[in-house]
């Protein structure tokens, strides 16, 4: 089984910027050798017969028709609009 050490953890929060003490780092090195001892019992299953998945449930292509339909009138839309100008609306520029 793997052992997680403190310095790995500190390279992997380092690489996710995210700043640990000593004492975290510690926790988390053996929180992390938990989880992937964990991990390791699952090779030890005979998965021969078992077919790959993605979806625990058999659903396939679960999405409606794309159809263009008719969408809100400009003028209704416009009147949500703090600012418009020939149709369209206006926004501040942000790009000089």
């Amino acid at each position: 089984m793997a052992k997680m050490t403190k310095e790995e953890v500190i390279e992997v929060a380092h690489l996710a910027r995210l700043a640990i003490t000593d004492e975290e780092a510690v926790h988390f090195a053996d929180q992390l050798e938990a989880i992937t001892n964990a991990m390791e019992l699952l090779n030890e299953l005979d998965t021969e017969n078992v077919e790959p998945t993605t979806h625990v449930l058999p659903l396939v292509n679960v999405m409606r028709e794309d159809k263009s339909i008719e969408g809100l009138p400009r003028e209704m839309v416009m009147k949500n609009v703090k600012e418009h100008e020939g149709g369209q609306v206006r926004v501040p520029t942000i790009l000089d």
